[in-house]
């Protein structure tokens, strides 16, 4: 039977991801993996993350890619940066540039070799670019932070997709769907309690593989949607 896997905020855990998929989830090739986003920053190989997916595209897996936060950061900075866009002051493109590092951007140039975003290839900018704000399925909506229900049509608002950290679920806006997302990591005891309770309105499966000496914390999970089986995979990065 086709099997349906989430995999939340991977953050550059590419160690963590490969023995995650390669050792527990062992996909066959007509299972469906979807990721929620968030592949790049804080952890020590974005690069090797984003090589890796597009290894498994490449190979013909059935895989469906989000956009995170941090992408469509990075993809603003590269736009305004680059492309000198003459919306933007230098003051606050160096802004905006410092607070990319301070969230770990500098952990991405590094991954890259590089110093500046200009020496990233532009395939890897068209790849970013390429991913979705979100997926509807029959039983689920799959996005990366979550939606925005004081807008009257709430799949239109892609900011709030990315960004959001807070919101009440309106069960008539979704057709009573469930929601799963990542963007901000939860104790893995909350994961597990709303993955089982089956009133939770959402499920939010990151819980911050990048996390290091938190209890709780620090590891990337994944939802089987068919049987809500979750496995868990400690971080194999550092």
């Amino acid at each position: 039977m086709k099997k349906r896997w989430v995999i939340p905020d991977v953050h550059g855990c590419v160690s963590t991801l490969k023995t995650l998929i390669g050792e527990q989830i062992r996909p066959a090739r007509y299972d469906q993996l979807y990721f929620l986003g968030d592949y790049i920053d804080r952890g020590p190989d974005p690069k090797g993350v984003i090589d890796y997916i597009r290894e498994l595209q490449k190979d013909e897996y059935s895989i469906t890619l989000l956009r995170g936060n941090h992408e469509d950061f990075l993809l603003e900075l590269y736009d305004a940066g680059i492309r000198t866009s003459r919306s933007w002051l230098p003051g606050l493109r160096n802004r905006r540039m410092a607070s990319w590092l301070a969230i770990g951007g500098r952990e991405t140039l590094r991954s890259f070799r590089v110093k500046n975003l200009g020496e990233i290839p532009a395939e890897y900018f068209d790849w970013m670019r390429s991913l979705e704000y979100f997926k509807e399925l029959d039983d689920f909506i799959l996005v990366h932070a979550g939606l925005n229900f004081n807008a009257d049509h709430p799949f239109e608002d892609k900011h709030s997709m990315l960004w959001v950290r807070d919101f009440k679920v309106d069960p008539e806006k979704t057709g009573n769907r469930r929601i799963i997302h990542g963007h901000v990591p939860v104790h893995l005891e909350m994961i597990d309690l709303s993955v089982k309770q089956k009133y939770y309105p959402f499920i939010d499966l990151d819980n911050g593989p990048y996390i290091r000496g938190k209890d709780g914390f620090g590891n990337l999970v994944a939802l089987e949607l068919g049987e809500m089986r979750m496995v868990i995979q400690d971080n194999r990065d550092w």
